[in-house]
């Protein structure tokens, strides 16, 4: 560490606190983590250059914090893709117990203690990135959800662990992204809780929160009742990261059989997807058809009303003309003379009760070709819904085979992978075989010089004895 400082300059408290800071990672000042392809190389800072880039820059590239910020940004790039092609690969929903994602949160709170500064209390100093992610709840009025949750969760007794389980509930809600950006926006506020060269106050901190992008393809299901997230320890395991050559060739066959019936599986899901989609809809037009029938059905029953009521209505007209006409006959009997006005009175009411009664009869046949058109667009309903119901019917039907489909390709995906599993078991017993029949021979190879210096040397013995002789 002393090579990597500065020599100049004496030490000062803030010198002194930015060295202690870096002390406490797990991250080596004397190697730089970076990348090559997809795998992690380890190099020594004396194997290097360091010279900077020709851009200018006020940063010197042998500052030790400098160097973990770089560090944690290649050892998150890493963690990101290889749990998104895991969790791709293997195609199921996560849970806690799955390796890499357990990886993927202990470099994230690495990140995030990075630069903290230390809170005095009554015991002693306490570095904690619990207070940070408060801050999105106010930024965010979306996180308070996931802010009132941790702090209902029982057994969590630490900041530490509070902050733990706020990750895994915005990773699996997929807005560990949108909350990090958020944050890194607002420095001003960060800068209460982190030191200026933080991994969160730089550049470093926004390229890791765009990373967090490809996270939102991944489904996360974490039980956190039960887990003891306050005193976990988080130790970066390196061993994930580094190459491999000889178990990826060997897995290169099983790993296209297996990629081949991922790809059927999500085609299937996808068209099962697009069935379901189609189904509702007719699912919605039928429920659509039955309320205009339903309506239909209501108008029919008042227009019906309406005719039977025109009916009596005729009716009455007819019984009070012809009970005029009576009694207009009877009148003109007895006193043709003197009731002459009275009668051309009753001929106008007549005529009045005629033309009403011409009316009637009239919006009477509007009324039952009304009545007609209805019954006709009742039956074209029927017949409408009746072949959407068959309709519906084939595409339930459709449905419940592509499910059987999706079955069978899933029961053929455990088959072949475990038939990847029996192959490598039978690769590495293959390779084991070798590997002692290559020592047998060796061992006869050695024998088999040993029993030609013991020939050389008995035939210089049989020479002498024959000279002797």
């Amino acid at each position: 560490m002393s090579d990597l400082m500065p020599q100049s300059e004496a030490p000062t408290p803030t010198t002194d606190k930015i060295t202690q800071a870096a002390r406490e990672t797990i991250y080596l000042c004397n190697f730089r983590v970076s990348v090559d392809g997809e795998w992690l190389c380890l190099r020594e800072l004396n194997d290097i250059s360091l010279t900077p880039d020709p851009e200018p820059s006020h940063e010197d590239p042998k500052d030790p914090i400098v160097i973990e910020r770089l560090n944690l940004m290649n050892m998150a790039k890493l963690s990101i893709k290889g749990l998104i092609e895991s969790a791709l690969n293997l195609g199921r929903t996560l849970d806690s117990d799955y390796a890499p994602l357990q990886q993927f949160f202990v470099v994230m709170e690495h990140c995030l203690k990075h630069g903290l500064k230390s809170k005095k209390t009554f015991l002693g100093q306490n570095k904690s990135f619990w207070g940070p992610l408060e801050l999105v709840e106010k930024l965010t009025p979306e996180a308070g959800e996931i802010t009132a949750s941790v702090k209902d969760l029982p057994g969590l007794k630490t900041p530490l662990g509070r902050g733990r389980a706020w990750l895994r509930l915005a990773l699996m809600q997929k807005k560990l992204s949108d909350y990090m950006k958020t944050i890194i926006n607002r420095k001003d506020l960060l800068s209460e809780f982190y030191e200026p060269n933080a991994l969160m106050m730089e550049e470093e901190g926004a390229v890791i929160a765009g990373l967090l992008v490809g996270l939102n393809v991944i489904d996360a299901n974490l039980c956190m009742k039960g887990e003891d997230l306050d005193s976990q320890v988080g130790v970066i395991d390196f061993s994930m990261y580094l190459k491999d050559s000889t178990h990826s060739s060997k897995s290169t066959e099983g790993d296209g059989q297996i990629t081949a019936i991922l790809d059927q599986k999500n085609y299937v899901e996808e068209l099962n997807r697009h069935l379901s989609a189609s189904v509702n809809n007719l699912q919605a037009k039928v429920d659509a058809l039955e309320k205009s029938n339903t309506k239909l059905t209501e108008e029919l029953a008042v227009a019906n009303n309406r005719i039977i009521t025109l009916q009596e209505d005729l009716e009455r007209v007819k019984e009070e003309s012809s009970y005029f006409v009576e009694s207009n006959r009877k009148a003109s009997g007895a006193d043709g003379t003197a009731n002459g006005q009275v009668l051309g009175e009753t001929r106008k009411q007549l005529k009045e009760e005629t033309q009403l009664r011409l009316d009637v009869e009239k919006e009477l046949e509007v009324q039952i070709g009304m009545k007609q058109e209805m019954e006709l667009s009742m039956k074209m309903l029927e017949k409408d819904i009746c072949e959407k119901h068959d309709a519906l019917v084939e595409l339930r039907q459709q449905l419940d085979e592509m499910r059987t489909l999706n079955h069978e390709l899933s029961i053929k995906s455990q088959g072949s992978e475990a038939g990847a599993k029996q192959k490598n078991d039978i690769i590495s017993r293959l390779e084991e075989k070798t590997n002692q029949m290559g020592s047998i021979i060796k061992q006869l190879e050695s024998s088999e010089k040993d029993m030609a210096k013991q020939a050389r040397s008995l035939n210089t013995v049989a020479g002498k004895l024959l000279q002797q002789q």
